[in-house]
């Protein structure tokens, strides 16, 4: 009996392996027949160069298209070893790194709603390394896949059933490589504070809360040690220019800040941007708080993603591998076509249908275009709305 279960276990598990393996097989020719250019990639080895050699982190202009250093000096720091590689074997150790990490993403995506089993992660990575934000970081060579997977490990860990002394180090880290991620620590901290005004332990969340706070402190000292001058630069200017980072119309920047660049036709929707994005977070925010102390980890951790997302300044197309987490979510809570909606979204690519690139003309969309390049931040903005809706008790929160 032992045998035949042993041999019925492999046998579920060798057919996913099998089309996972082409499928990322596949994928892999499909990027090199596209000739990416990992122009990220590209620019992060410049980053760690720069470094090594003691130049000026924010003065860098890296590839033709003079890309300039966006990220806080930790991420330089962690960039460094990519110089010991020549171009090519570094793009075929981040391909084949990204790939890795997609399947601890989902792995961890599926921990967190309850369905961690091996076919099932071999199944869904097989399917989403074709979405586009997955196709667009392994492109461009981005460490998204990295930094979700980082948040995951702390935040698939249900805190009351699991105490973990090193929950909340993930969160930290990775808000250190890039700010994006510290809502997550917001969430953690609010959570706690509201639990104990209600006369709840609020420690399950307030440790993690503080680990992170600790994490990204000790990351950012260990690169103001190692780079004192450009971590003055970064955190008393840089940190605050947004539009180092691109222009806000662009169609790949699929925040709520584009979607208004685009809207109101301006390179800049200023003071509407920044009273969109702050009701944002607070409404996002409190659903997730709602959700989080009601039981609801999956629903907490992906409203506060997709929140996240929703108000940053920038959010390149990239940037939205959450949608992972999101499907997932909304598969197993038995939102199915909304799921399959989803989905098709994310593997669309209509984004990309609009007119863009050289003369700037997402300042010049009809409307066709301005719902085909706003299709990330409406479907966030959707899923938003049916967690609240949730929270109000219409439809049963599970955990």
């Amino acid at each position: 009996m032992t045998v035949i279960a042993f041999s019925e276990a492999r046998r579920r598990v060798s057919v996913p392996l099998a089309a996972c393996l082409l499928s990322f097989t596949v994928f892999w020719a499909a990027q090199r027949a596209a000739h990416v250019s990992m122009i990220d990639l590209m620019v992060y080895r410049a980053e760690g160069v720069t470094v090594r050699a003691g130049g000026d982190l924010y003065a860098l202009r890296a590839t033709a298209a003079h890309l300039p250093s966006t990220y806080p000096p930790f991420a330089a720091l962690l960039f460094t070893p990519l110089t010991l590689l020549d171009v090519p074997s570094m793009r075929a150790l981040a391909t084949a790194g990204n790939l890795v990490l997609l399947l601890a993403f989902v792995g961890l995506s599926l921990r967190l709603v309850g369905h961690a089993r091996v076919g099932c992660v071999l199944w869904v990575a097989a399917g989403a390394v074709w979405c586009e934000p997955v196709w667009t970081t392994v492109r461009y060579g981005q460490i998204n896949l990295l930094l979700a997977v980082l948040v995951l490990w702390d935040l698939s860990r249900r805190p009351a059933e699991r105490p973990d002394r090193w929950a909340g180090v993930g969160v930290g880290l990775a808000a250190a490589v890039k700010l994006t991620p510290a809502l997550f620590a917001v969430f953690l901290l609010a959570t706690g504070l509201v639990a104990r005004c209600a006369g709840r332990d609020g420690g399950p969340w307030l440790r993690p809360a503080r680990r992170a706070a600790g994490a990204f402190a000790g990351a950012t000292l260990v690169a103001a040690a190692v780079l004192p001058y450009d971590s003055w630069r970064f955190w008393t200017g840089m940190v605050f220019r947004t539009g180092r980072v691109g222009r806000a119309e662009e169609t790949a920047n699929q925040a709520l800040r584009g979607v208004l660049a685009r809207l109101l036709h301006s390179t800049e929707p200023g003071a509407l941007w920044a009273a969109a994005a702050a009701l944002t977070a607070v409404l996002g925010l409190a659903v997730a708080v709602g959700a989080e102390l009601r039981g609801g980890r999956p629903w907490a951790v992906a409203v506060c993603a997709v929140t996240a997302l929703l108000i940053s300044p920038v959010s390149w197309s990239h940037h939205w591998v959450w949608c992972v987490p999101v499907v997932l979510l909304l598969w197993t809570r038995g939102h199915r076509a909304v799921a399959a909606g989803t989905t098709l979204v994310f593997c669309s690519y209509a984004l990309w249908w609009v007119p863009h690139g050289h003369g700037r003309p997402e300042l010049h969309q009809g409307a066709f275009d301005l719902a085909l390049s706003a299709l990330y931040p409406v479907t966030g903005a959707l899923f938003l709305a049916l967690a609240w809706h949730r929270r109000r008790g219409r439809v049963r929160l599970r955990p």
